[in-house]
C-alpha cells in the first residue's frame, strides 16, 4: 500500500481542529515534499522524520513521497506533526500495518533519535479527541497533562514503543496524571496591619469577585492587600480548572492547579494583555481567566493598553481577529489595580508639588467608561508609625476565605452564579429593592452623576454585601456602603 492515512489535531487558539495527515509514495526521484499550508518548523519535520525513522531501525523509503495536511487552509505549525507523518510514511511503505490507525490520533514532535517530545495544546486536542472516540497518542510529558480529560490516553516515550503498540506486540500505558502537587502558598492577610476599610473592601470583592481599586500615597499597602486576594478567594472548581489548564496548555505553560494571579508590568504592550502573533497567543487577560489581574501602578500603563479591558470586563472573552483565522479567548477575571492620588503621591501633603492640571493629565489617563467597569473604588491612607506598633495583627486570610465561600454558595445555589457575572435582567430579578432602598439609591445616583453601568455596579455590591450579611433582601446599609466604594467617578473627586 503506497498510501497511508493518519490523524493528528492542530492548535488555533484554545481549539484544536482535526487534521487528517495523507501519506503517498510514489516512483520517480527521492523527495520528500509537505504541502497543506505548512509554517516553517512544519516543513523542517522532513529532517526530523526522517533520522528519527533511520533511528529507531526502520528504513526510510527511497522513492517521491508526499505528506497533505488537511484542510489545505489551515495553518499548521509546531512540530506536533512530527509522529504522525512518521507513523504515515512507515505505514504506506509496509513497514507497520495501516489498518489500525483509524483507531487513533498522534501528536508529538521528534527527536532525532527516535525519542518524543513535549508539544503545547496538549489538552485541547484531548477535549477534541474525545468527541470523536478515538484513542489519543502522545509523548509522556503532554499524556500527563491530557490526562485530565476522561478519555482514552496513550503515552509513549519513542517512536519504536507508538510502533509496537500498532503491531500489537507491547500496548502503550495509559495517561495517568501527575500527582507530585507541589502547594502554592500564599501571603497571608493577618500580615496586613490596620486599613479596615481596605480589608473590608477585599473581603468584599473577593465574595462577589467585584472589580476593585486601590488609590492612596506610596507605602500604605495597596500591594501588600491585593497579593493577599488569592489567599482568600476559593479553589477552582472542576469546570474552571479545565478551562484555566487548557488556556495554560495551548500558551505552552506549566498546569496551574489554583486561580491565576497575573501581575504584568506596565510597560505592558496592549499585545501582551489581550494577545495576539501571527499564531495567536493568550495574553495577560486571557491567562487571568478564573483568576486575578493586578495592574499595580496602572496609570502608568500605556492608555491604549488600559482601553483593551474594556471589552473583556464586559464579555468576559477577547477575539482576535487574523487574515486567516479568528481566535477567540476566554477572560473571566476580576481586575485588582493600584494607583497614586497624583504623579508624586502625597496629595494633599506639604511635599505634594504637582500641579492641577498634572493631577488632572495623571488620572485621565484612567477613562470613564473604564473606571465604570471597576466595582469598587477604595482609598488606602497613610498610618502613622504609632498606628502601625499599635494595631494588632489582622484577621487570617482562613478566617476572611470560610466567609467568602459561604458568600459565594449562597449566591450559586440563589442563582447559578456569582454575583460580579450577573445581567441587567437578572439584577431585576435578584436585586430587589424595598421603596426606601430604591429612593436613597435613586436619589445618591442623581446626585454623585453615577452612569446607569455604575448604577448596576453598585446593585452587585450591595447584593454581595447582604449575601455576606446573611440577608435575603439588600437594605439601606448594603446601599449607602456600596455608594461609599465609589469615589473616583463622581462629579466632584474626593483627593486620597
Amino acid at each position: 500500500m503506497s498510501l497511508s492515512i493518519t490523524y493528528a489535531r492542530a492548535q488555533l487558539g484554545i481549539q484544536a481542529p482535526l487534521v487528517t495527515v495523507e501519506t503517498h509514495l510514489a516512483n520517480g526521484l527521492p523527495a520528500f515534499n509537505i504541502v497543506g499550508l505548512p509554517e516553517a518548523a512544519v516543513r523542517e519535520s522532513r529532517d526530523r522524520v526522517r533520522s528519527a525513522i533511520i533511528n529507531s531501525h526502520f528504513e526510510f523509503p527511497q522513492r517521491r513521497i508526499t505528506v497533505n495536511l488537511a484542510p489545505a487552509d489551515l495553518p499548521k505549525a509546531g512540530g506536533r506533526y512530527d509522529l504522525a507523518i512518521a507513523l504515515g510514511i512507515l505505514a504506506a511503505s509496509a513497514q507497520i500495518p495501516g489498518e489500525t490507525l483509524e483507531q487513533f490520533e498522534f501528536i508529538g514532535e521528534l527527536a532525532l533519535s527516535g525519542s518524543l517530545r513535549s508539544i503545547p495544546g496538549a489538552l485541547p486536542a484531548a477535549m477534541a479527541c474525545r468527541d470523536t472516540g478515538r484513542t489519543l497518542v502522545t509523548d509522556t510529558g503532554s499524556a500527563s497533562e491530557a490526562a485530565l480529560i476522561a478519555t482514552p490516553i496513550k503515552a509513549a516515550s519513542t517512536l519504536l514503543q507508538v510502533c509496537a503498540q500498532l503491531h500489537g506486540r507491547e500496548p502503550l500505558p495509559d495517561a495517568t496524571q501527575d500527582t507530585n502537587v507541589v502547594p502554592v502558598v500564599c501571603a497571608d492577610l493577618a500580615d496586613v496591619r490596620g486599613q479596615l476599610k481596605a480589608r473590608r473592601a477585599l473581603e468584599v470583592a473577593a465574595a462577589g469577585s467585584h472589580n476593585l481599586l486601590f488609590y492612596g500615597p506610596p507605602g500604605t499597602g495597596k500591594t501588600m492587600l491585593a497579593s493577599r486576594l488569592p489567599g482568600i478567594l476559593p479553589p477552582l472548581a472542576e469546570h474552571e480548572l479545565i478551562e484555566v489548564a487548557a488556556l495554560y496548555s495551548s500558551a505552552g505553560l506549566e498546569r496551574v492547579r489554583q486561580r491565576p494571579f497575573r501581575a504584568p508590568h506596565h510597560s505592558a504592550s496592549p499585545t501582551a494583555l489581550v494577545g495576539g502573533g501571527s499564531s495567536p497567543r493568550p495574553g495577560e487577560i486571557s491567562l487571568a481567566h478564573r483568576g486575578v489581574l493586578f495592574l499595580d501602578e496602572m496609570p502608568e500603563f500605556p492608555r491604549s493598553a488600559l482601553e483593551i479591558l474594556r471589552e473583556p470586563l464586559e464579555n468576559g472573552e477577547v477575539r482576535i481577529s487574523r487574515a486567516r483565522a479568528q481566535v477567540t479567548f476566554p477572560a473571566h477575571f476580576q481586575l485588582v489595580a493600584a494607583m497614586n492620588p497624583c504623579p508624586c503621591g502625597y496629595l494633599g501633603e506639604p511635599r505634594c508639588r504637582c500641579t492641577p492640571d498634572q493631577i488632572d493629565r495623571y488620572r485621565n489617563k484612567l477613562s470613564g467608561p473604564l473606571l465604570d467597569r471597576i466595582d469598587m473604588q477604595v482609598e488606602v491612607a497613610s498610618m502613622s508609625a504609632s498606628q502601625l506598633q499599635d494595631s494588632p495583627r489582622g484577621e487570617s486570610s482562613a478566617a476572611v476565605r470560610e466567609r467568602v465561600r459561604i458568600a459565594r454558595e449562597i449566591q450559586l445555589q440563589r442563582q447559578g452564579k456569582i454575583n460580579g457575572e450577573l445581567s441587567g435582567a437578572e439584577l431585576d430579578e435578584f436585586c430587589r429593592l424595598g421603596q426606601a432602598e430604591s429612593a436613597l439609591l435613586r436619589a445618591s445616583v442623581e446626585k454623585l452623576g453615577l452612569s446607569a453601568r455604575s448604577y448596576h455596579r453598585v446593585l452587585k455590591v450591595a447584593r454581595t454585601l447582604a449575601d455576606l450579611a446573611g440577608q435575603d433582601a439588600i437594605g439601606t446599609a448594603q446601599i449607602a456602603e456600596a455608594l461609599a466604594y465609589r469615589n473616583l467617578d463622581r462629579k466632584t473627586v474626593i483627593p486620597a
